[in-house]
């Protein structure tokens, strides 16, 4: 079937579809309308947690009144709206369905806030969005349908019509939300550090519009930009692309340090310790540091992700060979963290379009016989999207290609290498920081952290909480044996340099939350669950309890329960509810359960790297960080280590440092913006706009540097996620400090230039630890 046959068959679908949509919409009865327009708002039923809400009059006298929620500076403040008499919105409809919102922030500083929908079956749907200062909008989060719903291999997707609303963007939940049975409606902001206020109104349950057939069809340009937008950063040549690069060459020829450097990075004007040859950790003058080889006090300001891993983005095709899907089960490097894989001559014949959605989002892709189509190459596994794999490409390299040509092999990746150490040095950075590709780990002039996945046929345990992956058995000596490896083979890359000042192993893992027993202990209850001979932990679980108790009728007696015997004990135990002493026990299973992951970790770095720092398992802030867990990791590590996907370091969530007193880094943080560039998903964290961004980075930086506990931060990451979603996992987030075509984001840049400029001088003002 020829493409314009194919788009007319679209158009014809999506007129009759909404043609079908808005027929129902006159003819039965339905819940499209007004949701809530606060004219007879009960404030007194509504559920507020450190939000103070009020009634006023709306933005127009026809709206009536308005909900003005002034969000207290918080950690984490909420409002739950009160439900219908019935104690639920049945929002049952045959139609696609948006809610829209009208919201005003009066303040003076952008306001990014989360809507929060929950059923009567506890499932969760979050979207979030960013309102500039001074700003009203309207926003609308799509419901149902086929645009909410579809599977396109982007976290978040362009306009499916033509409006002037803003989008909330997709978050997480579930996607098969009960729509009949909503029981809540929440107004969510995390991380505030000052008091903000949002005005909203006029909450509307709405049939979309009639979609554009076309609006996921080339939206791509053969930059890897978005096709469809105009944006400050944007190139529409290649000569304008080659111009920019000669410029940036010639600005970065004089690049140097801040002149307080030493030569690794470290504060040359403050106080020098013993230099040992490597990077340490010390308590200085009542603030935790690291110290450089040279003895100097170091702050590690840096940028994550500095490699060409994880760039590249589906395209719709597929090979029917099999063998380039194989995979040696003696890998050490996860899918994720893998450099383009090309695919051999010998299976190129095989290829075919798997995906038409995803090839017709591009206006172009080279033929394999192109000057760029070396670009090209194969992700054997997706961990979400709409292929299971597939054949990527990578517009970054493709465009590193064009701004600097190819006069021997690979001769761009050459000069990219050194241009990126230039940018570093002239930014201001102290050094890189993890996920950084191993071409700089000889580089002598920017320190780095070496990094690895545990990763194997070892048997696995559920927490509940497995969003990348479910967690080790760590009881399983192919884990162990793994361990091994993996920091073998960093301990080869690393070559014992000084520059390296330590290692990260593993990242974000699904360890648990605090928030309730099943989210803390949702490892103990799947090991306890499992019979002794499937799984190593219920082995050593059980063997832990038998030394404590003795008898099964000691356990019945303190956990309440009615076991039959330790053997029955052994095939598999369910608790529904645990009392004090049970909860202890599950406290001490799990406390086993960390020390042991730690333990094999430390003491496998201890014999291959000596003489560098461990810096711990990057643990995921957001998602939780159980005490076992993080009195394990300071246990085992030289620095502990936290992914904080938030504003800043809000005292409500790190005011545990306190009592840790431990040296302390910043994994993982991001801000980004869909307003002036080309994305349709700007991250975790959001800003108005890159001006915006870079304020908020640099009161993010200022917040981790006036930490007396933190000894650095890595914002994540370098370069900005594809337009239609890196291809593990469609995330498309403007959260680099280089764009596709590898022009810095200017403002930034400054931003940058200005904090680490400062970073020593601030640092060593900060008050002591007392």
């Amino acid at each position: 079937m020829k493409k314009n046959q194919l788009r007319l068959i679209k158009q014809i679908l999506a007129g009759t579809l909404a043609g079908l949509s808005l027929s129902c919409a006159a003819n039965q009865d339905s819940p499209i309308g007004s949701v809530e327009n606060f004219d007879s708002f009960s404030l007194n039923k509504a559920v507020e947690n450190n939000v103070k809400a009020s009634l006023i009059e709306g933005q127009e006298k026809k709206y009536g009144k308005a909900l003005k929620l002034v969000f207290e500076p918080r950690e984490e403040s909420t409002i739950e709206l009160p439900t219908p008499a019935q104690g639920y919105w049945n929002w049952e409809y045959a139609g696609d369905l948006n809610l829209a919102l009208d919201v005003t922030n009066p303040g003076s500083q952008s306001f990014q806030f989360w809507l929060t929908l929950m059923d009567a079956s506890g499932r969760k749907q979050e979207r979030s969005a960013v309102i500039n200062a001074g700003q009203s909008a309207r926003f609308y989060a799509l419901l149902t349908g086929r645009v909410a719903n579809a599977q396109t291999g982007m976290r978040e997707t362009p306009p499916a019509w033509q409006t002037s609303e803003e989008k909330l963007a997709w978050r997480s939940g579930d996607r098969d939300f009960d729509f009949t049975k909503v029981t809540k409606i929440i107004f969510k902001a995390y991380a505030q550090f000052e008091t903000n206020t949002l005005i909203v109104d006029n909450l509307e349950l709405r049939v979309n519009p009639a979609q554009d057939p076309e609006y996921l069809v080339g939206i791509v340009d053969k930059f890897g930009q978005a096709a469809k937008k105009n944006y400050p950063t944007k190139i529409h040549s290649e000569k304008q692309l080659k111009a920019a690069a000669d410029a940036e060459l010639a600005s970065l020829a004089n690049a140097k340090q801040p002149e307080d450097r030493s030569r690794f990075g470290g504060w040359s004007k403050g106080p020098k310790l013993e230099g040992t040859g490597y990077f340490r950790t010390a308590k200085v003058d009542g603030r935790w540091w690291m110290v450089d080889p040279e003895g100097y006090l170091f702050f590690s300001s840096a940028i994550a992700n500095v490699r060409m891993a994880n760039l590249e983005t589906i395209t719709g095709y597929d090979f029917n060979d099999a063998s380039v899907r194989k995979i040696d089960p003696e890998e050490l490097t996860p899918e994720d963290s893998r450099d383009i894989i090309p695919v051999g001559k010998k299976s190129l014949n095989s290829r075919f379009l798997a995906s038409p959605l995803r090839r017709e989002m591009f206006e172009w892709l080279p033929p394999y016989d192109h000057e760029l189509g070396e670009h090209y190459g194969y992700r054997r596994t997706v961990h979400q999207g709409v292929l299971e794999q597939g054949e990527v490409y990578s517009f970054y390299k493709a465009n590193l290609e064009r701004r600097y040509g190819q006069s021997s092999p690979n001769s761009y990746i050459k000069i990219w290498r050194d241009v990126t150490l230039d940018r570093m040095v002239d930014w201001g950075f102290t050094s890189f920081g993890n996920w950084i590709d191993p071409m700089f780990y000889d580089n002598q002039r920017m320190p780095f952290f070496a990094n690895g996945w545990i990763i194997g046929d070892f048997k696995v345990i559920y927490s509940g909480q497995d969003y990348w992956s479910p967690l080790p058995d760590v009881y399983d000596p192919e884990f162990k044996r793994r361990a091994h490896l993996t920091i073998k083979q960093i301990a080869r890359e690393v070559k014992n340099t000084p520059w390296c000042v330590g290692v990260f192993v593993d990242n974000e893992k699904g360890w648990g939350s605090m928030k309730n027993d099943r989210a803390h202990f949702g490892a103990v209850y799947y090991a306890l669950s499992r019979t002794a001979d499937e799984s190593p932990a219920k082995k050593q679980f059980t063997q832990l309890l038998t030394k404590k108790y003795g008898d099964i009728a000691t356990l019945n007696q303190a956990w309440g329960t009615k076991i039959d015997s330790w053997s029955s004990f052994a095939t598999g135990i369910t608790m529904d509810k645990l009392n004090d002493a049970s909860r202890a026990d599950f406290s001490m299973l799990y406390a086993d359960y960390a020390e042991t992951y730690f333990r094999i970790v430390s003491s496998e770095l201890k014999r291959a790297l000596p003489n560098h720092m461990y810096m711990g398992v990057r643990i995921a802030a957001e998602w939780g960080m159980p005490t076992e867990v993080v009195a394990a990791a300071k246990k085992y590590s030289d620095v502990l280590s936290f992914n904080n996907y938030r504003e800043g370091m809000h005292p409500d969530t790190w005011e545990f440092l306190k009592d840790l007193d431990f040296p302390t880094i910043i994994g993982e943080y991001h801000i980004g913006s869909t307003s002036d560039t080309d994305f349709y998903h700007p991250g975790l964290v959001i800003a108005a706009d890159q001006t915006d961004r870079a304020k908020m980075y640099e009161n993010y930086m200022n917040s981790v540097i006036d930490n007396p506990y933190m000894v650095g931060a890595h914002w994540f990451q370098y370069i900005d996620d594809p337009v239609t979603g890196r291809a593990y996992d469609g995330e498309n987030y403007n959260v680099g400090w280089v764009s596709n075509t590898d022009i810095p984001y200017q403002p930034m840049v400054d931003a940058a230039k200005r904090v680490n400029k400062s970073l020593y001088k601030r640092r060593s003002k900060i008050a002591p630890i007392q």
